[in-house]
């Protein structure tokens, strides 16, 4: 009787791991912002922080992104990271919207 319940648990465990494997792998993978979610286009959102219009945004200086901004919730080298701004999405890295603060 032992193998059976050996086997069980060999099974049961398994399939928790497998199934804590695919969340860790989903949760990385959260979604970008989009440039036109209503969010994003308040906060003068865009994805490459070449493109930002310095007409539309005065605040913009070259050389600031969201991977040197003090909310990025990456490293600097990260093409992606978490911002509080966007709860559950990501920015890019070379991004940029105009409640960018600079990294201390």
């Amino acid at each position: 009787m032992t193998k059976p319940t050996n086997r069980r648990v060999f099974m049961m465990q398994t399939i928790s791991v497998a199934g804590v494997a695919a969340f860790a792998t989903t949760a990385a993978q959260a979604a970008m912002v989009d440039e036109k979610d209503p969010q994003a286009a308040g906060l003068g959102y865009k994805a490459d922080a070449t493109k930002v219009d310095k007409a539309k945004q005065p605040k913009y200086a070259a050389g600031q992104q969201c991977s040197n901004c003090a909310l990025f919730q990456g490293k600097a080298a990260d093409a992606a990271g978490g911002c509080p701004l966007f709860a559950g999405k990501q920015v890019a890295g070379k991004g940029w919207c105009s409640a960018y603060a600079k990294k201390a």
